[in-house]
């Protein structure tokens, strides 16, 4: 539970129809199941004490009977479980049937949520023996228990301060306008559904979509747990197609036909934040509502989720490949824009042989061809100085070349070499100095490059780069236009290596690999042995452990410890936990101490959630102190 994350269980008994005692028992043993994997939160399906197949048998008082019975038998059963645990059965009030889920914790019926809306069409005949719940909230009694009865309760616990839930039945889902729609906007972060959906050809993949809408709709978990195998097959199959998912993302989902029990570790604490940051999610208001408070353990979640190690960048190769190519359309079409609006005759990009400034020149090239203008109207200059390589210097004209765009040679060492002598600095002192003179050379080169055309200057800089400070002031930090603002450098690799694959030219392809083979350098000092002496990585840290840390920063709104725990669990094998940190206290000492660049940027195109443009996403002052954040980072140590 620490971090705000909670282990979530949706299981399918496998019952036998109006065999409550049968049932109740496996229904436990499910139950005992879960609490040995940490589950938290129980989600078992709809009626499954009865059966959801009992058609006219639910007309049986003996049935009712049973069902009750069973219910306090599992209470009295699980009193030692730690946990929420939600079933479903039929249960009679005031001589109408409803259908229910009730609530238990620790030995208590906590409430029953009757179903809203009955489906009385096709395969389904509910209203011939359900009643549709009523809007109040009455009170049953059990034993020498009252118990709330009715579908607006939200229960809440302390021991997880911000996490509320909600129950909604099976169609209260597929209808217009759901019960969780009214619980979520009543504080409810968590939605149980017990369901008992059939199985025809393609459902599953409407139901998918329907619950990870659902749960991205209202920014929530979404725990569904439907009937599966035992249901009655004398007109229907039950697949048990259980499923967890969080805002919009599926964290488990169960395979179909086989009664899987499914687990979801729940993050509250990120809901709790992106509803707290999105102004248009309204403050929680609860009129109507009852809050009844459950307890657990305060204890650690073994994390059995996963975190993806580039976030930035889709897992799937084709939706990889769909993604590639709209964010290059996104970032051509801006540029596109941006130089229709100018009406610039040309585009300068200081070309390096690098991966950034290789995207920049490939969007570029789109960019011209939405225009119609010819790509010759590209002045790629290449500007060797003291750090230049033959791999990098030889692949920068190459790229130009195949690309059909003018290049332009300017070597700048003797420009830079006076400018050392007008300011008084030693030549062999190879300090951020001598690094920046040449940055700021190369921008001065390009800039009156695109005065001399008519045109306009291409920033190459990426997201990774503006998240770490890594940029020259004034010099490769300023553009006239920014193409790869947004783009983190992990994502940059996949751009170019999209490209490779896709642009149907061995040559191009053949410079591309060879470009995403080099070792990421700004080249600003001497080679050794004709190789790249000044590497990137080496010097602020891997940019994937970089971009992950700015992810869960910046979109996730995790805090150091937390980021440094599913890490840790992520980049296992990769790097130990030393380096982890090591860079985890560079990532946030930069990040607070680099904001002044990133307060004046250049105009760029946003492709993703996470951006830092001052104009747009991050709105922060340049003299923000990280002490709280590094203080945290410490006590890692």
């Amino acid at each position: 539970m620490r971090h705000g994350f909670i282990k979530t269980a949706a299981g399918t008994p496998k019952i036998q129809v109006a065999d409550c005692v049968y049932n109740a028992g496996e229904i436990l043993k499910l139950i005992r199941q879960m609490e040995t994997e940490g589950a938290k939160i129980m989600a078992f399906p709809e009626l499954c004490i009865t059966g959801y197949t009992c058609q006219d048998l639910f007309w049986q008082t003996l049935l009712l009977d049973s069902a009750k019975e069973q219910l306090v038998w599992l209470a009295g059963e699980t009193s030692q479980v730690d946990a929420l645990i939600i079933v479903g059965l039929p249960w009679e009030y005031n001589g109408k049937l409803y259908n229910v889920a009730a609530v238990l914790n620790r030995g208590k019926i906590l409430g029953l949520v009757p179903k809203t809306n009955l489906p009385n069409y096709a395969e389904y005949y509910e209203a011939r023996h359900f009643t549709p719940a009523d809007p109040e909230t009455h009170m049953v009694t059990i034993g020498e228990e009252n118990v709330p009865f009715g579908t607006k309760l939200l229960f809440s616990c302390p021991q997880m301060p911000g996490m509320k839930v909600a129950v909604e039945i099976c169609e209260d889902l597929w209808v217009p306008n759901p019960p969780s729609v009214g619980h979520a906007l009543a504080g409810a972060n968590v939605i149980v559904n017990l369901s008992a959906g059939d199985e025809i050809t393609g459902k599953d993949t409407y139901r998918r979509e329907l619950v990870k809408g659902q749960s991205a709709r209202l920014i929530c978990g979404y725990i569904y747990a439907t009937a599966g195998e035992g249901e009655s097959s004398t007109d229907l199959v039950f697949g048990g197609h259980n499923l967890i998912c969080e805002n919009g993302s599926i964290l488990k989902e169960a395979k179909r036909f086989i009664n899987e029990t499914i687990y979801g570790d729940l993050d509250i604490r990120r809901l709790v934040t992106e509803r707290r940051k999105m102004t248009t999610y309204p403050a929680a208001d609860t009129t109507g509502y009852q809050e009844i408070a459950f307890a657990l353990e305060k204890e650690e979640t073994k994390l059995t989720r996963t975190f993806p190690r580039k976030p930035f960048v889709p897992s799937g190769k084709e939706e990889r490949e769909k993604r590639c190519d709209e964010i290059l359309t996104i970032q051509a079409m801006g540029l596109k824009k941006r130089l229709e609006h100018t009406h610039s005759q040309s585009a300068v990009i200081g070309i390096s042989g690098g991966l950034d400034s290789t995207l920049a020149l490939l969007v570029t090239a789109r960019a011209f061809d939405f225009l119609g203008m010819p790509r010759e109207k590209i002045t790629a200059v290449t500007m060797p100085c003291f750090g230049t390589t033959d791999r990098t210097y030889r692949n920068a004209c190459d790229l130009t070349e195949k690309l059909g765009a003018t290049l332009r040679e300017v070597d700048i060492r003797e420009a830079v070499t006076i400018h050392f002598r007008d300011i008084g600095h030693d030549m062999e002192n190879h300090d951020v100095t001598y690094e920046n003179c040449q940055a700021r050379e190369r921008t001065q080169v390009i800039m009156d490059i695109a005065n001399q055309t008519g045109g306009m200057v291409i920033g190459t800089g990426d997201l990774s780069e503006l998240a770490l400070g890594w940029a020259t002031y004034n010099g490769d930090h300023m553009s006239m236009y920014a193409v790869n603002t947004s783009i983190p450098k992990t994502l940059v690799r996949h751009l170019v290596r999209y490209y490779a694959d896709t642009c149907e030219d061995d040559r191009l392809s053949e410079i591309l690999l060879d470009i995403l083979d080099t070792p990421v350098s700004p080249e600003l000092l001497p080679p050794k042995d004709g190789k790249i002496a000044q590497k990137t990585e080496d010097l602020v840290g891997p940019y994937e452990l970089h971009d992950f840390f700015l992810y869960y920063m910046l979109r996730a709104g995790y805090e150091p410890d937390k980021i440094f725990r599913i890490a840790v669990q992520t980049f296992e094998g990769v790097y130990d936990r030393e380096v982890i940190l090591k860079w985890l206290k560079n990532f946030y000492r930069r990040f607070f101490m680099q904001q002044f660049k990133r307060s004046c940027l250049p105009d760029g195109p946003k492709v993703g959630t996470v951006a830092v443009s001052p104009r747009g996403d991050l709105r922060m002052s340049s003299d923000s102190c990280v002490r709280i954040w590094m203080d945290q980072v410490e006590k890692l140590s």
